[in-house]
């Protein structure tokens, strides 16, 4: 695993975890916030690129949300074939309701988590 995908790890799995807690609770939207956030902060890194939207795949079988589940296994190829080539737009939030193509504005939040990861990959 690069350094960027272990020093982004809490941050995409605090996400997952929040994700999962909220949808426990009945709270199917919230979760998928979560979700889209985890994937925000993933996508630069291939496994958790595919992770993020294995877990929306997830979601949207729980949800029976056949529209989000077909778009999910799209990106599970997408992710998985473009992420290690630099191909992935910035700031997309990962659900079937954006393009998979559309890069969108991080929220500063997200960019200083994303920032401080990639300075720590490049100064390990």
């Amino acid at each position: 695993m690069s350094v960027f995908a272990n020093k982004i790890r809490p941050h995409v799995v605090r996400e997952l975890e929040q994700a999962s807690i909220s949808l426990n609770r009945g709270e199917p939207a919230l979760s998928f916030k979560h979700l889209e956030n985890a994937h925000v902060l993933g996508q630069e890194s291939t496994y958790f690129h595919v992770l993020t939207h294995l877990h929306m795949a997830a979601w949207a079988i729980r949800q029976k949300d056949i529209r989000e589940l077909f778009g999910q296994i799209l990106r599970i190829v997408g992710a998985a074939m473009m992420t290690a080539i630099g191909q992935i737009p910035i700031g997309n939030t990962g659900g079937s309701n954006i393009s998979p193509f559309k890069s969108l504005p991080l929220r500063e939040e997200h960019e200083r988590i994303i920032s401080k990861a990639k300075n720590a990959s490049s100064n390990p």
